[in-house]
């Protein structure tokens, strides 16, 4: 099958739309919250909006803060990220969500496409289980050679369709769209990181495997 050679501008507007998914319904119930703080005049309502707004506050920033280094230019050209802020902004992307997250792994320095390429797997293994579950993730190696294995167990675990074909940059159907996007980049970033993606399913297990090439 032919490989996408997805145009400049259409990946930065996926990338972009992929990112606004994830932030626009923490700030969306900011935006109520403040309506219903300036609306009404129940002591109540009032707590529970002034609740509702610093709870959806710190997962917009959390959701952001894990967008900086899974999507952006967090450090220099060729830099290396630290694996505990990675870690760090992980457990704050998952917070009060229906996963729970266990980080396996010594902190070290990583370069910074693979740091971004675990961050991307993460993302992947999440939708590998629609209705919530347990994600555990392994770093074995060093900054010569990673390995990292990351295994999600849900009910109804799947590989999403299109995965595979997408990390390999092959195209679903015309193209790629929003929700293909995600693969798409993990297949980008590892082939920058020198690393290649295996996917795998038993049961409701759903694992994602990353080896350095």
């Amino acid at each position: 099958m032919a490989k996408v050679d997805l145009d400049s501008l259409d990946l930065a507007a996926l990338l972009c739309s992929r990112v606004c998914h994830d932030v626009i319904s923490p700030v969306g119930a900011i935006v109520n919250g403040l309506e219903v703080m300036e609306d009404d005049s129940d002591p109540g309502m009032k707590d529970f909006a002034l609740d509702l707004i610093r709870k959806s506050a710190r997962q917009a920033s959390a959701r952001l803060q894990f967008a900086r280094i899974a999507f952006g230019a967090a450090g220099s050209a060729g830099a290396a990220i630290d694996t505990g802020d990675a870690e760090q902004v992980a457990k704050g992307f998952f917070h009060d969500d229906k996963t729970r997250l266990a980080w396996n792994a010594q902190r070290q320095l990583l370069p910074k496409n693979r740091v971004k390429l675990l961050l991307n797997l993460l993302v992947m293994a999440a939708q590998g289980i629609p209705r919530g579950g347990d994600i555990d993730v392994t770093i074995e190696g060093d900054e010569s050679a990673s390995t990292f294995i990351i295994a999600a167990t849900g009910k109804n675990a799947r590989i999403p369709p299109h995965a595979r074909a997408l990390l390999d940059g092959e195209p679903e159907g015309d193209g790629v769209d929003a929700h293909g996007i995600q693969f798409y980049y993990a297949g980008l970033v590892a082939r920058a990181s020198n690393m290649t993606v295996s996917l795998d399913i038993e049961g409701e297990a759903f694992t994602l495997r990353a080896e350095s090439a």
